[in-house]
């Protein structure tokens, strides 16, 4: 829908616990204060308490051209135009809703509101009590259109100017009717919800229709489509109190008062704070006793304390040269001389002098072993299957 005018940011309350008294956005056709259609008192304040107007010539407007569309900062709770003074907040209280029923009836506070000043109030979703235990307990739901979009509420508006003041006071009311089946469990009344764009929402705002009727009437009915609806904190049950998560689930694990989540966030803490109690104990563990060199069982090798620029760590004794002249090591024969390797290494670039002359195991007489071959006859390469293809192969199947 177009919209050719629009309220400032701080005009309306953005808030999660919208109460009767705020100002919220209402959307409506952009015509006088009197509504749409033709004047029909001398006056928009001259006319009685009992809502009747007084008659006079009626002051024929000429309809404009074309239709423009705004949005515009009202309070909620709607106090008819000959009101001459401030009502008190119980007052207000009876105004905030506005029954379906009511308006089919001829005559009544909502005459002249239903017939030249509709509106729209635009809202993300709606609560409502589930009462428990003979009502001793409520629990509050929240309600949204389950695709996400912003609702949009039937409803009447006013515009009054008490006496003795030139400020003028725009306020609406919401139009209910019976639930729908989905909602039917939580409360028998909800309010009448049109679809935004659509040619419902477009004849209700229609600013030519001036007169009541039972097209407009027919407007006023259960939501059908489907709705979201699920029970949220009991926070939201006070006026002053205002957060995101007022909307949230109880259930939803992003709901941080969930008693499951509360119990599973001290889990993982717990957790947390035990590892981090075994990291520290073995930092202090190192700390205390330096870093532990671990050798082998036959390693006859002990460790010395030395201290240099470098680090700490204990280095090995050192061997006298005796002990290695006299140390030999034998070869002994395991499996695994017998088994035959699928591909020799092949060492490049080595610097080894070509005369194997100064081979030290020529001249003690011993036959050489070969660092890359156990001596036994070579074999082919094995043939490798389909299990070693170019990996492009694998993609291009």
């Amino acid at each position: 829908m177009p919209v050719e005018d629009a309220p400032e940011d701080d005009q309306v309350r953005q808030t999660y616990n919208f109460a009767p008294g705020n100002h919220g956005l209402v959307y409506r056709a952009d015509v006088q204060d009197w509504g749409a259609g033709r004047r029909t008192r001398a006056s928009h304040d001259a006319a009685n308490e009992d809502n009747q107007d007084i008659a006079t010539e009626p002051t024929v407007l000429e309809a404009p051209k074309e239709t423009r569309y705004k949005l515009q900062a009202m309070k909620w709770g709607l106090v008819p135009f000959w009101t001459k003074r401030s009502p008190d907040y119980g007052s207000v209280m009876r105004t905030i809703n506005a029954r379906d029923d009511s308006l089919a009836q001829s005559g009544g506070m909502w005459n002249t509101m239903k017939q030249k000043k509709r509106c729209i109030v635009v809202a993300q979703g709606f609560y409502e009590w589930l009462k428990k235990n003979g009502g001793k307990e409520k629990i509050p739901h929240f309600t949204k259109r389950k695709d996400g979009q912003l609702m949009c509420f039937a409803g009447l508006w006013d515009c009054v100017q008490y006496e003795g003041s030139e400020e003028k006071h725009y306020t609406y009311t919401i139009i209910t009717t019976d639930s729908n089946k989905q909602l039917s469990f939580l409360h028998d009344r909800m309010p009448v919800i049109l679809e935004n764009g659509s040619d419902a929402l477009r004849t209700w705002l229609d600013p030519n229709r001036s007169e009541w009727s039972k097209e407009l009437q027919s407007l006023l009915k259960p939501f059908d489509d489907e709705l979201e609806c699920y029970p949220v904190s009991k926070e939201v049950g006070k006026v002053g109190n205002n957060s995101p998560t007022f909307i949230v689930p109880v259930a939803s694990t992003e709901n941080k008062n969930n008693i499951a989540n509360f119990f599973g966030n001290a889990k993982r803490e717990a957790v947390g704070k035990e590892e981090k109690k075994e990291i520290k104990e073995e930092q202090a563990e190192v700390d205390k006793k330096g870093v532990k060199i671990e050798h082998d069982e036959q390693e006859p090798r002990s460790t010395v304390e030395y201290t240099g620029t470098e680090n700490n760590a204990p280095l090995p004794t050192p061997i006298s040269t005796s002990a290695l002249a006299g140390s030999k090591r034998s070869h002994e024969t395991s499996a695994e001389d017998d088994l035959t390797p699928a591909k020799a290494m092949k060492c490049e670039g080595s610097n080894a002098p070509a005369d194997s002359a100064a081979s030290p195991d020529k001249k003690l007489g011993r036959k050489s072993r070969s660092g890359t071959s156990n001596g036994t006859k070579g074999s082919s390469p094995v043939k490798l299957g389909d299990q070693s293809q170019k990996i492009t192969n694998f993609f291009n199947k």
